[in-house]
């Protein structure tokens, strides 16, 4: 939420951000914000569509051209309510606390399972960033 509007940020390792945003300020009370994202597939890294719906309705989409393909650092956790760490967004800075109340967060993961080709890659990138540090 961000000038009361219901924005979706996504940060791929501080090179490129996507901004998934509403046009129109939400009313006061309670709201169901669902991000929907439909990844391209074909392997690690590959883009997507995230579409925001409020109450059902689709309000704004974008389309990533990529996404992280592997955990980046240990640092960073996926924060709900406040951002302590990185910034997704260069419209705020950490710390970062939303001041309303968040009745409910529901996570889903698609069936969709990682092939052994792409298993081993990721393998092989975390232990190449290991070895770098």
């Amino acid at each position: 939420m961000l000038d009361g509007k219901p924005v979706f940020h996504y940060n791929l390792v501080g090179v490129q951000r996507y901004t998934v945003a509403g046009a129109d300020k939400l009313s006061p009370g309670k709201h169901i914000i669902v991000v929907d994202f439909k990844y391209d597939g074909g392997g690690l890294g590959k883009g997507g569509l995230a579409t925001l719906s409020v109450d059902g309705k689709k309000v704004a989409d974008a389309k990533f051209d990529r996404t992280i393909p592997f955990r980046i650092s240990a640092d960073e956790t996926l924060d709900i309510g406040e951002d302590t760490g990185t910034p997704v967004s260069e419209d705020y800075h950490v710390p970062f606390k939303f001041t309303g109340t968040i009745h409910k967060v529901v996570i889903l993961l698609g069936d969709e399972k990682m092939s052994q080709a792409d298993k081993e890659a990721m393998e092989k990138a975390e232990s190449d960033l290991a070895t770098s540090e």
